[in-house]
């Protein structure tokens, strides 16, 4: 089990290291880069989807700080509330 967390927090880390050089090169346009590097560090630290961190980014850069989600996931991250639907 712990040799299993093990590879996904590599893979993980290896996908967000991918996506921060796509993002650094200047053919690459973002509408937000901030947001989307923060959705990727979400993404690596807390293990959860890219799109729950970029949710979760979101939530906390809105300042809503809330994410509506069955995914107990979330309840991982810091300074994000999961409300249930």
């Amino acid at each position: 089990m712990r040799a299993a967390r093990v590879a996904v927090s590599m893979r993980a880390a290896r996908v967000a290291v991918s996506m921060r050089a796509a993002l650094a090169l200047p053919s690459v346009v973002a509408s937000d880069p901030d947001l989307l590097l923060r959705s990727l560090e979400i993404y690596e630290t807390d293990r959860v989807s890219f799109a729950d961190g970029y949710l979760a980014a979101l939530a906390e850069a809105t300042g809503v700080g809330r994410v509506l989600s069955f995914d107990r996931g979330i309840d991982a991250i810091a300074g994000v509330e999961r409300v249930e639907p």
